[in-house]
């Protein structure tokens, strides 16, 4: 009888999934990203998909997680190491014109998790703990009320600034933030 070729290891091949769904999602879209796809891009077997996760939306949900708890976690740095009121304004410049969609990886991904949270609620529940936790990184510095403002301001500006077709003018980020902060 022969023996069995010890069992390959590879602790870490549920994460390289999820990272390389965000890669799928990033490169063809939501609707784009299949088992097949994401198991290419993660170099794992086809059938590690169904054992790690339950179906393509188990797969969707845990990587729009990652990706929205890895935005809220820069943010929330950005906000953090802000010692003063200043600093904190300046910090709220920083994020729109740096990190918020700073790349245009970043940017897809942000637009394919609205869409999907804007007709199912499983993913809505997502965006809303982003949100959450920026305007409680927000109210470290602000008011909840101006906390609200300037995070609608953030992402209404980041969606300008990405899509515009001019290069936009980061004064008009600096004056939209001080009209906010200093009515």
């Amino acid at each position: 009888m022969q023996a069995r070729a010890p069992r390959r290891t590879d602790p870490h091949r549920r994460e390289r999934v999820i990272d390389a769904c965000l890669d799928v999602i990033a490169d063809v879209g939501v609707d784009g990203t299949t088992h097949r796809r994401v198991a290419a891009a993660a170099d794992v077997p086809l059938g590690s998909m169904t054992y790690h996760f339950a179906g393509m939306d188990e797969l969707l949900r845990e990587a729009f997680t990652l990706f929205a708890d890895q935005v809220a976690t820069q943010f929330a740095r950005r906000l953090d190491s802000a010692t003063s009121e200043e600093e904190a304004e300046r910090a709220v410049v920083d994020i729109i014109l740096h990190d918020t969609f700073g790349t245009d990886r970043d940017l897809v991904l942000t637009h394919e998790l609205y869409t999907l949270a804007a007709r199912r609620p499983e993913y809505r529940t997502i965006t809303q703990t982003w949100m959450a936790r920026s305007r409680a990184a927000l109210e470290r510095h602000f008011d909840p009320s101006t906390a609200r403002l300037l995070d609608a301001l953030i992402e209404g500006l980041t969606i300008h600034r990405a899509l515009d077709v001019t290069r936009p003018d980061d004064a008009l980020v600096v004056e939209a933030v001080r009209r906010i902060l200093r009515p």
